[in-house]
């Protein structure tokens, strides 16, 4: 078993100021995605991201102290445009359109960079990545709980743990794709649409 490292490690060490330390960082960022892209885990070392953004490795460790601070950031940097898209979601004016939305949105991201994404999902499971990354799941459960208690979604009151249940489902389906490396976006809206919405016809009442 993979050893947890302590969750301080994770931090930067300082935060870019200027835009050629941003550049610095975000290159370093890009760098690091790509090589686990292309090589997964076995060349991911913070001498082979150095090298492939460009960068002495004193640069590197000037802002990240460790691998695994590279990878937190990454995480990061990866779930903005998902907080973003799933913060957009309307759960007012129709709680089915809200979830049918955020299944789009989750495969989305999925299907963005799909390596990437597999491999960030196995690295949170190991790092101990602290509230910023833990963030992205609470606003998907408080979202899929809007949904669920809009007026055209509220006929049945659910018990609390049917928003877990669907955000499982959810995840499941599109982690599931993503390993087997699927590409067809459309097809996997559909299918966990069905399944999100066959669960709900049969959801036990609050």
């Amino acid at each position: 078993m993979a050893t947890r490292p302590p969750a301080h490690t994770l931090d930067p060490r300082k935060t870019p100021g200027q835009k050629r330390s941003e550049a610095t960082v975000a290159a370093v960022l890009e760098a690091a995605a790509r090589i686990l892209e292309t090589e997964g885990f076995e060349g991911y070392t913070t001498n082979a991201v150095a090298r492939r953004a460009g960068v002495s490795i004193g640069s590197l460790y000037q802002y990240f102290p460790s691998k695994d601070a590279i990878t937190k950031a990454l995480m990061l940097r990866e779930t903005t445009k998902l907080l973003e898209d799933v913060a957009a979601i309307d759960t007012e004016t129709s709680g089915r359109a809200g979830l049918q939305r955020l299944i789009e949105v989750a495969v989305a991201y999925q299907f963005r960079r799909p390596t990437l994404a597999r491999l960030l999902d196995v690295e949170e499971r190991r790092l101990p990545v602290g509230q910023e990354v833990q963030r992205v799941g609470e606003l998907l459960t408080r979202t899929v709980q809007r949904c669920l208690d809009a007026s055209d979604m509220a006929v049945t009151p659910c018990p609390p743990f049917v928003a877990d249940d669907l955000l499982a489902i959810m995840k499941g389906l599109v982690d599931a794709a993503g390993d087997r490396g699927e590409r067809d976006d459309a097809t996997l809206v559909a299918r966990v649409n069905r399944a999100v919405f066959g669960y709900l016809e049969h959801a036990p009442p609050g």
